[in-house]
């Protein structure tokens, strides 16, 4: 360390010290204030997950739908937050896996990452089981919901989806962060 620095370093120390021996015994004698405890509250640029988190592991393939939700989210000029809500939502839906028809497992005609029905207009079988089409077509719904980048994710979600299960996304809310996270700028 160089001397300027050290003699500034320990100029700055000297004050901090000598102020606190002189303002110490001053403070000490002074009038007791009525003061109470202050809470601060720290936001963080996103909001905290809700509720149990459940976490799975990923395969080649779902890891390719994650990066492919995360260009289409970039290439509708959306923000980081709408990818988290897209994967989360199709961690929900699919754990990420670009489904056909399951047959009797199905629910009803619901198809791709994010279960998306042709019968509700979702698109053709085709447009559903391509990952880009069906984010973008996500992604569009999600746009039309009034503060949909301030409210719980679970909440965001579901105002497109219209799930049986209304409150099942917050649980996939710390996995889709992390993967956003993990890929958004790679």
């Amino acid at each position: 360390m160089n001397t300027i620095m050290r003699k500034s370093m320990l100029s700055v120390a000297g004050l901090a010290f000598a102020g606190g021996v002189f303002a110490g015994p001053i403070a000490a004698h002074a009038n007791p204030v009525d003061a109470k405890p202050v809470a601060v509250a720290v936001q963080s640029a996103a909001p905290k997950p809700q509720g149990e988190q459940s976490r799975i592991s990923l395969n080649d393939e779902q890891t390719a739908n994650v990066k492919a939700i995360i260009a289409a989210t970039k290439k509708a000029g959306l923000p980081e937050r709408a990818a988290v809500i897209s994967i989360a939502t199709s961690l929900q839906e699919s754990k990420l896996e670009n489904l056909g028809h399951l047959g009797d497992m199905n629910d009803h005609d619901s198809l791709g990452l994010f279960q998306q029905r042709p019968s509700s207009g979702w698109g053709t079988p085709e447009q559903i089981t391509d990952p880009e089409y069906s984010t973008t077509a996500f992604l569009k719904g999600l746009k039309q919901v009034d503060g949909w980048q301030d409210m719980p994710l679970t909440d965001a979600a579901q105002t497109v989806q219209v799930s049986a299960y209304p409150d099942a996304y917050a649980q996939w809310e710390q996995q889709a962060t992390d993967l956003v996270g993990q890929h958004w700028n790679s």
